[in-house]
């Protein structure tokens, strides 16, 4: 079928923001950032209260592990709402609940509660409340942008959520240190409230799918996704490195607050402003992955990013002052950028549009599995052996994961594999999203 004949929209130019060209995305990447923005303020202010109470690295590791557990939990019915229900909707009516919580949250703090495990349990619940949207989250953006951009929209996706993580912590630290926490927990139930209105605004047509009677099995579902996953060499890679980059890495955000207090000695400010420099080395680094990393292979830009990252944790970890520790978390934060832009595209570029949403779920349960487990080791190691020791211990054994994967195992290779071919149902929604997209808005 020719391109006429189904009404596909002109080629948009090469360049790292051609994903902006379609409205949908335009809309879907500002509700994120909103929510993103508003999601890493509070951040900011969590390990700090929880620090402050207690004194305790072993306490932040255990909210860290309450932060991501229940996404496990959800993963496997995120999995089948993802692939049985409008996303959209999913995303909106998730958002509502989301701010409902967070505004019970401020409610609370306001009121004078300081129990930690009150607060603990508010939290929770957000988590398990945010669960059940991430595969959506994950698996919407290929109904906004034509398969060939779609490396630009995953890299401009994760380059929003990157902006989120510099500019809400910088925010969160001011807030922090001037307004108190009350605030940050309120502008957080706004910005969800922001997301649903730039949600609304999102158009796209239906997307006709293979899983869509019958009574949800989600676990059988998730078992047969794990089947499926296991037929996608480049997959499982992906599964490997985002289980090592969570267990290692993903501890790291919590741990900030320990190196500004005990490290560094620095005030509220300057803690938000250090952890702000993990996105702001992501943002730095965004139009090279968003505009050159389409002409790389997915296994070389990959292999750049995992040396950058590990090697970044190991000079933060023996960092002296704070100007190295904050040059240090800046390449953290673009290597933390290359390594999830990479693994998130040759996902939804090897999976199958009718195992997209289980398998997004999958990719994430896996990271949210491994970060509470890391954030709990690494919570007890620094209250015995010390947050630096703790950090470039991590950056050493990631980078051991790259060496066996990469020289060992050759097991990066498998991510440049064939893609998986669209069908013919694929192929007509993805014109009919073109179509809709040059009739609303033509650009």
């Amino acid at each position: 079928m020719t391109d006429s004949a189904i009404g596909k929209a002109a080629p948009a130019p090469d360049g790292a923001f051609v994903a902006f060209r379609y409205r949908n995305f335009r809309y879907m990447w500002s509700a994120s950032l909103l929510s993103s923005s508003g999601s890493w303020l509070q951040m900011v202010a969590v390990p700090y209260v929880i620090y402050t109470i207690t004194g305790s690295g072993a306490w932040l590791g255990f909210a860290g592990f309450l932060g991501y557990a229940p996404m496990v939990i959800t993963g496997p019915y995120a999995g089948s709402v993802a692939d049985r229900f409008d996303r959209r909707k999913v995303l909106i009516i998730g958002g509502v609940i989301q701010a409902a919580i967070t505004f019970v949250l401020w409610i609370v703090w306001v009121e004078g509660v300081r129990n930690i495990g009150f607060f603990l349990v508010i939290l929770t619940l957000g988590a398990f409340a945010g669960g059940f949207t991430v595969a959506a989250w994950q698996s919407f953006v290929t109904e906004l942008v034509p398969r060939e951009h779609l490396l630009n929209a995953v890299t401009l996706n994760s380059a929003q959520f990157n902006a989120a993580r510099a500019f809400g912590p910088a925010l969160g630290g001011v807030v922090l240190a001037t307004l108190g926490v009350s605030w940050c927990f309120f502008i957080n139930a706004m910005s969800f409230l922001a997301m649903v209105g730039g949600l609304l605004l999102v158009s796209v047509p239906p997307l006709v799918r293979a899983v869509k009677v019958g009574k949800p099995r989600p676990i059988a579902e998730m078992r047969d996704a794990m089947r499926y996953v296991r037929t996608v060499p480049g997959i499982v890679t992906c599964l490997i490195v985002v289980f090592s980059l969570g267990m290692l890495g993903g501890p790291l955000f919590n741990l900030l607050v320990v190196f500004a207090t005990d490290v560094y000695k620095i005030g509220d400010g300057a803690y938000g402003m250090l952890a702000g420099c993990l996105g702001a080395g992501a943002i730095i680094v965004a139009p090279i992955v968003a505009g050159r990393g389409g002409r790389a292979s997915r296994s070389r830009v990959l292999t750049i990013a995992m040396v950058a990252y590990g090697t970044a944790l190991v000079a933060l970890g023996a960092a002296p002052v704070v100007l190295v520790g904050a040059a240090a978390l800046l390449v953290a934060g673009a290597g933390y950028l290359g390594i999830t832009a990479s693994l998130n595209t040759t996902v939804q570029l090897q999976v199958k549009e009718e195992m997209r949403g289980r398998t997004m779920a999958l990719y994430l349960m896996v990271l949210t599995a491994a970060v509470p487990f890391g954030a709990l080791v690494q919570g007890w190691l620094v209250d015995i052996i010390g947050v630096q020791k703790t950090v470039a211990g991590a950056g050493a054994l990631f980078l051991t994961v790259f060496v066996v994967l990469r020289f060992i195992l050759n097991r990066l290779s498998t991510m440049d594999a064939v893609d998986h071919v669209f069908g013919a149902e694929d192929a007509l929604h993805i014109a009919e999203a073109e179509a809709t997209e040059a009739a609303i808005d033509p650009l």
